[in-house]
């Protein structure tokens, strides 16, 4: 039997890999205003899809989903930011990064997606 997929739960999970992964950088004075603007963006994907969820119209729930299309593609960015900034040293770090960029860009087209079907 095939498991349902549910955007919630991985925007949740996302969420939380973002959280712990901002932990981990600590508060290294030189990329902490990229760090905190990460954590605003990744975190809020999923909460603005869980508030979609709850959408009195087709019209409210289509422009929450495109709020959190735009703070995915927002994460990607400061993600990116990171990456290319070279900040972070530790290769797992590093590969931890790339999959989370990989991560918000499929959430982003995933959300995209929903929003082009209403």
């Amino acid at each position: 039997m095939e498991k349902k997929y549910d955007l919630k739960d991985r925007t949740y999970a996302f969420a939380v890999a973002i959280v712990k992964f901002c932990i981990l950088l600590g508060r290294n004075s030189e990329v902490k205003p990229v760090v905190n603007q990460l954590l605003r963006s990744g975190t809020a994907i999923g909460a603005i899809v869980a508030e979609a969820d709850g959408a009195r119209t087709r019209k409210d729930f289509g422009n929450k989903m495109t709020i959190a299309r735009n703070e995915a593609n927002e994460t990607v960015y400061w993600l990116r930011l990171l990456i290319d900034s070279e900040v972070i040293h530790n290769c797992d770090n590093i590969a931890k990064l790339k999959d989370m960029t990989a991560e918000a860009g499929e959430l982003s087209k995933i959300i995209s997606a929903i929003v082009r079907k209403l």
